[in-house]
């Protein structure tokens, strides 16, 4: 069979499973619907966490990135990974013992405050519809390269099969829906990394085989080979850094306390049925997590190559079939500006006529190497599985805040389960939709969108977590202050570099040379300086708050 009856041999397959799943596990009741009844074993949660969190931007975005930045990839690896061993220590056990069900809960009570609730809300829908216009933009470039439909009707077939599970079962959907969605992820990427890696040193392990000499170039090591490649092309070394290190650790910072602030990852924190548990299943997650961010690295730099060795100074006539593919999809342009009919790949502007989307390596990755057209299919299906179980989790947080956070515990308060239930599916059809619209018009790349998410995350809920949880002055007008003014800040720094004067989004014009991608860390500092502040100069929180942070840090009998 040819690659694209595969691909919808094993993408339909897929989707016939998830629907399954979401079937036999459609909720019946607002707590089924919110936690999953908190009944979810701690391997489980842990498998269902690291699908719910390895999104589009991981599977197709990261190993792309990587490829292109080199070595300055690397913030990626370690903000993402070290977020979660924060997350892991410092706020899912405190999170899960204090019992609600979402950030926004957290806070409006720990704050008691319905305006610091409000803020929150707000806050979690700004995050959350950030991140899901990352993963929405992978789904519409799997499908518009692989079922060889344009990338705007991909987005809506994503949006119809996330729409049918996630309002149908709910967390207790989406949990085991995302079980089955780590299996196909998981398998998609590892398997073609094992089989190039074997290909290019011989080595079936994609981790040694990266740092490992070539099969076809005894005593030729992979990176000094990429190295001499890249600089041939006038780019910089591979293993060379091009950012400034304060933006590099700008970067991880905000990546890392992003991750620690993110709602749709912290929710899965009470699924689990004991407070151990929830410690227990972040180890499972990082176990299940590491395995795909160990292979990252690797597949980045066979990725990259086998393409400047496949395409780079070729003839267009001749150029591979996998080329001309990816051409149909508009991610990949060739403008043949001196008319001499072969492709030059190079550094600059002027004389460069290859345009390289970054976000297509990973799924290109194994057209590029020739392996079998099953395999090629294959990471269709995790390509799509990344996006969707991502995807799925954070609808859940938008109707989950909207229906229970806003609806529920401010404006009626008297309405009944089955009406709250109601109104979270209607929520999360609506979210849906506008998900759909920002996968049709991203604001960049899938890696750099999902930075941005990370950043907002880092600058608004992080710090109002940390303190709410380990600071017994912290106060509802401080906790308030500190969260208005780390995502307004962070937000308009994104917004005016990405979308008002997108000319001057360089290290020339940004402030102390920190990129839209670490202005987080920015906002995160000064939510705590103004929350310090605010809350220094105003009343200390009521007694029985106090409490309940003694309560929440100290474990009893």
């Amino acid at each position: 069979m040819d690659t694209q009856a595969w691909t919808f041999l094993i993408v339909g397959a897929s989707f016939a499973l998830y629907i399954a799943i979401a079937v036999r596990s459609r909720a019946g009741s607002t707590k089924e619907f919110y936690i999953a009844s908190s009944r979810v074993s701690p391997s489980v949660n842990g498998m269902a966490t690291a699908a719910d969190w390895m999104s589009a931007a991981s599977f197709i975005s990261m190993a792309g990135s990587i490829s292109f930045m080199g070595r300055d990839g690397a913030v990626y690896l370690m903000g993402w990974t070290g977020g979660y061993v924060l997350l892991a220590l410092l706020l899912a056990p405190y999170l899960r013992k204090f019992g609600q069900y979402t950030v926004p809960a957290f806070v409006g009570d720990r704050y008691y405050s319905q305006t610091a609730r409000v803020v929150a809300i707000i806050c979690a829908i700004f995050v959350s519809f950030t991140y899901v216009a990352g993963q929405m933009r992978g789904v519409g470039i799997v499908f518009s390269r692989f079922l060889d439909v344009d990338i705007n009707t991909g987005v809506f077939i994503g949006m119809a099969i996330v729409l049918f599970y996630a309002v149908l079962g709910g967390m207790k959907g989406i949990t085991y829906t995302q079980v089955a969605q780590y299996w196909v992820l998981i398998v998609a990427y590892l398997l073609p990394a094992i089989f190039i890696s074997f290909m290019v040193t011989g080595i079936p392990i994609p981790q040694i085989g990266f740092g490992s000499t070539l099969s076809l170039e005894p005593g030729v090591y992979l990176l000094d080979k990429l190295d001499g490649l890249n600089e041939a092309l006038g780019f910089t070394a591979y293993t060379s850094g091009n950012k400034p290190m304060l933006d590099v650790l700008f970067i991880t910072a905000a990546l890392m306390v992003g991750t620690a602030g993110l709602p749709h990852v912290i929710v899965r924190f009470y699924t689990v049925p004991k407070v151990a548990d929830a410690r227990s299943s972040t180890g499972w997650a990082l176990l299940f997590i590491a395995l795909l961010y160990t292979t990252a690295p690797a597949v980045a730099a066979f990725a990259r190559t086998n393409m400047l060795e496949t395409v780079t100074n070729k003839e267009y006539s001749a150029a591979p079939e996998w080329f001309g593919k990816w051409e149909k999809t508009g991610l990949l342009k060739f403008n043949d500006k001196n008319g001499d009919g072969r492709i030059q790949y190079v550094k600059g502007t002027e004389q460069n006529e290859l345009t390289v989307d970054r976000d297509i390596m990973v799924l290109a990755n194994p057209e590029i190497a020739k392996l079998p057209n099953w395999v090629v299919g294959l990471v269709a299906a995790g390509g799509l599985a990344a996006a969707l179980s991502t995807a799925a989790g954070l609808l859940l947080v938008i109707s989950t805040a909207f229906a229970h956070d806003l609806i529920k515990r401010n404006l009626k308060p008297d309405l009944s389960e089955q009406g709250e239930l109601t109104a979270a599916r209607i929520a999360a059809g609506l979210a849906v939709m506008i998900a759909g619209y920002f996968g049709i018009n991203p604001p960049g790349f899938v890696a750099q969108v999902v930075a941005f998410a990370f950043g907002l995350a880092a600058a608004s809920f992080f710090p109002a977590i940390i303190m709410g949880i380990f600071s017994k002055r912290m106060n509802r007008e401080g906790a308030i202050a500190g969260m208005i003014v780390g995502i307004l800040f962070t937000a308009s720094y994104i917004v005016y570099f990405s979308f008002i004067d997108p000319a001057s989004n360089n290290a020339q014009h940004w402030w102390f040379g920190i990129s839209p991608e670490g202005i987080g860390t920015v906002g995160m500092i000064l939510n705590f300086v103004v929350a310090i502040a605010v809350a220094r100069f105003t009343p200390p929180p009521p007694e029985r708050i106090r409490e309940l942070i003694e309560n929440i840090r100290i474990p009893r009998a």
